[in-house]
């Protein structure tokens, strides 16, 4: 299979970390792709009509895209559906722990795209108040409302953890770790996982 996209991406990256979760890691083939917000990827655009990363290609020549999509597949394709509840409230707990582990990667990687594609002179300092202020206010659930959760392993705590690695790899300087000590050990724990470290991000 191949998956089409950045490391550094947290969206690609939750689908890697997914694959060796399940046993499928070595067999998703990373093809780095890179996309950027004014201007259009035509190869990429030739599998996806949205033209976005990750897209997945299966080995059957399936196409699919959005990472919650992919992850899916790929809990099925591997036959373990242990990190993905398949019905009752265990399910939409971790959904919605996925959920907003997506949202922090939605307002962070909005906030990088402003700082480091759009013109200074058109940056948008409200815009990005805002952003900052969702990650942040995100952040602060986990730390008070999702301890039991996140001490399993699943797409839920998977992509957290990932996109907290993300903010460490773009916004170390936001220093989220401040005031929330039990969504730090659990990225600390978390972070020292195989499927972690063998899809690491590249040194800045």
């Amino acid at each position: 299979m191949k998956i089409l996209g950045d490391i550094v991406s947290p969206y690609v990256r939750v689908c890697l970390v997914t694959g060796y979760e399940v046993g499928l890691g070595d067999r998703l083939d990373l093809v780095e792709t890179d996309v950027r917000i004014a201007t259009a990827n035509e190869d990429l655009g030739k599998l996806s009509p949205i033209a976005q990363i990750p897209v997945l290609v299966t080995d059957d020549g399936q196409v699919l895209h959005d990472s919650r999509v992919i992850v899916d597949y790929i809990c099925q394709a591997s036959g373990n559906r242990a990190l993905m509840p398949g019905e009752g409230q265990a399910r939409f707990r971790v959904l919605t722990l996925q959920a907003i582990g997506q949202g922090i990667a939605d307002a962070s990687v909005s906030y990088r795209n402003e700082i480091a594609q759009r013109p200074k002179a058109l940056h948008w300092p409200a815009w990005l108040d805002r952003l900052q202020l969702r990650v942040e206010t995100a952040l602060d659930a986990l730390e008070r409302n999702w301890a039991d959760e996140l001490a399993e392993t699943t797409v839920g705590s998977i992509t957290v953890a990932v996109v907290l690695s993300y903010l460490d790899y773009r916004f170390g300087h936001w220093a989220w770790r401040d005031q929330r000590p039990a969504l730090s050990a659990f990225h600390a724990r978390f972070a020292m996982r195989p499927s972690m470290e063998k899809t690491a991000l590249p040194t800045p």
